[in-house]
């Protein structure tokens, strides 16, 4: 039934997931009544960048609690800083946010739809004496005037200004008859609160800069402390959920909501610890360095935390939408740990994924008894999965095997290929070295029901047959867990923890099954991970990333294994 709190989903496992405080309100409120039996959520980002993994965090929670509690989610560009904003940003967000299984339906704003009403707004309390036009610069007012706690600050010259004449100061503002930072429309609200967002903070102020959807209407925009209380109020939205940060923002939210007259809403902002993940930054401005300074190859580089990083790598939307539940809803800072998210990926892929043949690295080997073999050998696609069925892989008298899978000189306990030693093809036999050339193996093949003790299986593919491929092997972009703060305590720039091997790349062979893929589809590459066809890939090359491998090494390099 809708809005009933009983009737939460289950994860993969029957499991219900957990009741965080942020489910624990939202049933009290239905319990209780509190909003009409209504959930209304939104998701606000500023279209100044790309989403990344942290940002996932907030929409599959927004998204999640409204389709959970039978209400709606808005998707809302916060569009109020038009120097920054581009339209190529807000069509990528959108895109993620469909990308990772969520539908706003006809609920898509623009913080801009609404700035007849908070010009209105502003003027309201300008005429109620809570705010003014001030005529401090920013470097005045933080130099001399905002003051630190616990010592109190200074009124502006212009704080006690009649509200008629801030009117007509801020109808000029509007008229775009003052500079940029000449002027600017303050709150009055306490200038020795301890809090130093509700010293007189800026509500609006003049920027001659032209917008992505308003164009050249507006010379004066509200700051998004301002506008983020009003447009939850415009669009009756029951539960504001930010990310901590906004918590000490939340009394100003209040403030204008409580001093504001005829809000069609009155909403609540609730906050949660946002998603910070090890061996990575989640900044933009961090994110935006990194694309402008060509030390990754744009957003969607599959080494990026953005989505549209992730999604070029291999990633699934419902591995994404599994971590951000398995790793909970708190409210404290924490570093969660990359290899969660990347275990959550196997198990799906495991599912999922359709297992495929190909080397990285590729040694050629010789069958000597070439009449014996067979055309083509059957391979299953998944394990996981009996409806996935099996294929034919071709055969021949010329194969490669990974570099790695032959020892000449090999040391005890070595269960791979070596002179006079045999291994299982995967699939099709055994395979029994019997001499060594320059630049190959020569092998005698032996069939399946040979029965051959043998205790190593490697994979292969057909050189015949074999289709040539651009391999790009990517790993974690930096080499310590949290390199800012790292950074800060060494003294150094963050970039001297870039791992120099996030992306090496290595021409191989896939079996000809791969010839006619298409971007985006996923596969098992046997006993070398988890891989993705990359948009690169056209009809004459393929190319395909490394979207994770089938274990950890980092843990096991760390000796957790």
């Amino acid at each position: 039934m809708k809005n009933d709190p009983t009737s939460r989903p289950v994860d993969a496992g029957g499991a219900a997931p957990a009741k965080h405080f942020i489910r624990q309100i939202i049933e009290e409120d239905l319990r209780a009544n509190t909003h009409g039996g209504r959930v209304v959520t939104r998701f606000p980002p500023e279209p100044n960048g790309y989403l990344h993994i942290g940002h996932a965090k907030a929409v599959c929670l927004n998204f999640g609690m409204a389709r959970e509690y039978g209400g709606e989610c808005h998707l809302r560009m916060d569009d109020t800083n038009p120097t920054k904003e581009e339209v190529e940003y807000i069509e990528s967000i959108r895109e993620d946010v469909r990308w990772l299984g969520f539908d706003w339906g006809k609920h898509f704003y623009y913080a801009s739809d609404y700035f007849d009403k908070m010009y209105e707004c502003a003027a309201q309390l300008i005429r109620k004496g809570k705010a003014y036009v001030c005529g401090l610069t920013a470097e005045e007012w933080s130099k001399d005037y905002r003051g630190a706690p616990p010592a109190p600050g200074r009124a502006s010259p212009s704080r006690n200004r009649p509200p008629e004449e801030s009117l007509a100061l801020f109808e000029e503002m509007r008229a775009g008859k003052h500079p940029d930072g000449s002027l600017c429309v303050r709150a009055k609200i306490d200038m020795a609160s301890p809090n130093l967002h509700l010293r007189d903070p800026v509500l609006y102020r003049i920027l001659h800069a032209t917008h992505p959807n308003t164009g050249d209407r507006w010379c004066i925009y509200p700051t998004y402390d301002f506008a983020h209380p009003l447009e939850d109020a415009f669009e009756g939205i029951t539960h504001s959920l930010c990310t901590l940060e906004f918590e000490v923002h939340r009394p100003l939210y209040d403030w204008v909501i409580e001093n504001l007259d005829g809000l069609p809403s009155r909403p609540r902002q609730y906050e949660f610890a946002r998603l910070n993940l090890n061996y990575t930054v989640m900044s933009k401005r961090r994110l935006l360095e990194l694309v402008q300074e060509g030390r990754v190859r744009g957003w969607d580089d599959p080494r990026m935390p953005t989505i549209c990083g992730l999604r070029r790598r291999g990633y699934t939307p419902e591995s994404i939408r599994a971590f951000t539940e398995v790793i909970g809803l708190t409210k404290y800072e924490s570093l969660s740990d990359v290899a969660r998210l990347e275990h959550g990926l196997r198990d799906d892929l495991n599912k999922r994924a359709a297992r495929r043949l190909a080397v990285l690295n590729p040694l050629r080997v010789i069958i000597e008894n070439a009449d014996a073999l067979p055309a083509s050998v059957n391979a299953v696609n998944n394990p996981e999965d009996e409806s996935a069925g099996t294929r034919p892989v071709p055969f021949s008298s010329e194969l490669f095997i990974e570099r790695d899978d032959f020892m000449e000189n090999p040391p005890p306990k070595y269960f791979r290929l070596s002179p006079g030693g045999s291994v299982r093809l995967r699939y099709a036999g055994f395979l029994t070295c019997t001499r060594v050339e320059k630049d190959a193996i020569v092998c005698k093949w032996s069939p399946p029901e040979a029965g051959l003790k043998v205790k190593g299986t490697i994979h292969w593919v057909s050189a015949k047959h074999a289709v040539p491929a651009e391999i790009r092997l990517y790993d974690r972009l930096f080499t310590v867990e949290d390199p800012l703060a790292q950074a800060a305590a060494e003294g150094k720039d963050y970039h001297e923890f870039l791992n120099p091997d996030s992306l090496v790349t290595v021409a191989g062979f896939v079996e000809a099954g791969l010839a006619d893929v298409r971007p985006a589809e996923r596969f098992q590459f046997e006993r070398l991970g988890y891989f993705c066809a990359d948009p690169d890939s056209t009809p004459g090359k393929l190319v395909f990333n490394r979207t994770v491998t089938l274990k950890d090494p980092w843990a096991k390099a760390a000796g957790k294994r």
